[in-house]
C-alpha cells in the first residue's frame, strides 16, 4: 500500500434497525457492524441482520459495507452467517487465533484490546495477527475491560493506539463520541473509527447522533497518514 493521506473512515457498530442503517449511509457512514453474541444487548437475529444489511447496501448503492462481529465462533458458523445475510467483512472481538482467518470466507477485522494499565499483550497479539494473518483487513484497538468484549464506552489509551496505527491499519474504538473522536483522529491517526455506545441514548441508537459522530469525523482535516508497504485492506 501506496502511502496516502485521508480522512479516516467510520464505522457504527451494533445497529439493529434497517432504518439506523439508513441514517448511517444517508450521513457518509463507510461500514456498519450488526452484533452476533448473544450475552450484548446489541445481539441481533439472523433475520433481523439480514433486513439491516439489505437496508445499508440499498441506501449506500453497495458503497457501505457490512460488518459482522462475533466472539469466539466456529468459522463454519461464521461463513454461514456471513453468507446468509450478506456480509462483507468478518470482526473476530474474542480470543481468536490468528489461524482463524484462513478459513473465513470474508476478510477479517480483529479487535484487540489495550489495557490502561499498562501494556499487557496486547503487543504480542498486535504482532501475532499482523504478520501471520493473510486475510487480515485491519486491527481494531478497543479498551480493555475485565470480562467484556468492547462496547462498554471505556476509552482506549490513545498513545498506544497511536503506536500501532503507525505500523498497520487501524481501526480506533473505545469510549469515541461525537464530542472527542475529532480529537482523537488527530493524536491517533488512524485508518478508521468506530462507535456504538457513543452514539446511542438510553442504549439505543440516536439519529442525531450518528450523523453529528459521521460529520465530526469526517470533518478532520486530511492528515492521516498510511505508511508505505504496510498491509490491509485500507
Amino acid at each position: 500500500m501506496s502511502a496516502t493521506e485521508h480522512r479516516p473512515l467510520v464505522k457504527i457498530c451494533g445497529v439493529s434497525r434497517p432504518e439506523h442503517a439508513v441514517v448511517a449511509a444517508e450521513a457518509g457512514a463507510d461500514f456498519i457492524g450488526v452484533v452476533f453474541y448473544p450475552p450484548s444487548i446489541r445481539n441481533v437475529s439472523i433475520d433481523a441482520a439480514r433486513a439491516v444489511a439489505a437496508a445499508a447496501h440499498a441506501a449506500s448503492n453497495g458503497n457501505m459495507q457490512v460488518v459482522g462481529l462475533f466472539v469466539n465462533a466456529p468459522v463454519e458458523h461464521m461463513n454461514a452467517v456471513a453468507d446468509s445475510v450478506g456480509l462483507d467483512l468478518i470482526q473476530l472481538s474474542g480470543d481468536e487465533l490468528p489461524e482463524t482467518v484462513v478459513g473465513l470466507n470474508r476478510p477479517a477485522i480483529k479487535s484487540i484490546r489495550i489495557d490502561s494499565a499498562g501494556r499487557g499483550d496486547e503487543e504480542r497479539l498486535f504482532r501475532a495477527w499482523t504478520t501471520a494473518a493473510p486475510r487480515l483487513y485491519a486491527v481494531l484497538l478497543d479498551a480493555h475491560s475485565p470480562g467484556m468484549y468492547g462496547g462498554t464506552g471505556t476509552v482506549a489509551d490513545w498513545f498506544v493506539a497511536a503506536d500501532f496505527a503507525r505500523r498497520f491499519p487501524t481501526v480506533l474504538a473505545g469510549g469515541l463520541t461525537p464530542e472527542n473522536v475529532a480529537r482523537a483522529i488527530q493524536l491517533v491517526r488512524p485508518a478508521a473509527v468506530d462507535v456504538s455506545s457513543g452514539v446511542e441514548t438510553e442504549k439505543q441508537k440516536d439519529p442525531d447522533k450518528i450523523r453529528a459522530f459521521i460529520h465530526a469525523a469526517k470533518a478532520v482535516q486530511p492528515g492521516v497518514q498510511l505508511a508505505a508497504g504496510r498491509h490491509g485492506g485500507f
